[in-house]
């Protein structure tokens, strides 16, 4: 039993499959639909030329494909940012996003203070550790493209390939052949969009899943290979993407 309020209890049962195979049927659309608004269903409503109930099974395919991409993408996700922030601070110190020879844009300099800001709030230390765990996906993957305008009233651009990449950043992906800035920033760059419409519940279904999760792997392996064999043996979403997307199976 657990104790859903004073006085009342509910149990937590397991369901079994007959009872998750029934579910969605009609009598459920209406509340259902109320419950994730019109607009969010529409997308996956399009999706199935307008048969709700594959639509709220697509929904919860959605849901689980996102659910799984989690643990691949928070892997790789450290294991870029620990990998990129070694070699920087070989190259210009361990307070490199402080080092005016690094180069950084205007961008990335006030992400740094508004994570330093967000530190101080919460009272954490500001320092190295704690600044980079801080960044986000987002940051690290800037650090990879062209860079953008130093200053905002200069019109100065920064040079990323010069400043960051060929001093320091190469080297973060030693596993990699013939690897340039290019070939390591598009796939991350693609990711990045995947993670943050996960992050905002969105629908990811249209995309080249497979891809991506290979993508996953691919950079992770070029960062250490080791760490994408682990990616690969704890993660469940060569299962959820064999399952098919109109399954009234499907868990999240």
């Amino acid at each position: 039993m657990a104790e859903a309020g004073p006085g009342r209890t509910t149990e937590i049962m397991a369901i079994d499959h007959s009872e998750v195979k029934e579910f969605g049927l009609p009598d459920s659309l209406d509340e259902l639909s109320a419950s994730l608004s019109h607009d969010r269903l529409a997308t996956y409503t399009n999706a199935t030329s307008g048969n709700r109930v594959d639509a709220m099974r697509l929904y919860a395919w959605n849901t689980a494909v996102s659910a799984a991409f989690y643990g691949p993408l928070q892997a790789l996700e450290v294991a870029l940012r620990n990998s990129m922030t070694s070699q920087l601070a070989l190259a210009y110190g361990a307070s490199w996003y402080e080092n005016p020879a690094a180069g950084l844009d205007h961008g990335c300099r006030q992400r740094i203070r508004e994570s330093r800001r967000k530190l101080a709030r919460e009272r954490y230390p500001d320092d190295s550790p704690h600044i980079v765990a801080s960044l986000s996906f987002g940051f690290w993957v800037s650090l990879l493209g062209r860079g953008g305008l130093l200053d905002q009233r200069s019109g100065v651009k920064a040079n990323y390939e010069m400043t960051l990449w060929r001093p320091a950043l190469r080297g973060a992906f030693p596993h990699a052949d013939k690897v340039s800035r290019k070939r390591v920033h598009k796939p991350l760059y693609n990711l990045r969009i995947l993670r943050n419409r996960i992050a905002h519940h969105e629908p990811v279904f249209m995309r080249d899943l497979r891809d991506d999760y290979q993508s996953i792997l691919t950079i992770a392996d070029w960062i250490a290979p080791r760490k994408s064999r682990w990616i690969a043996a704890h993660s469940r979403l060569p299962e959820v993407l064999a399952t098919p997307r109109d399954s009234s199976q499907i868990k999240f």
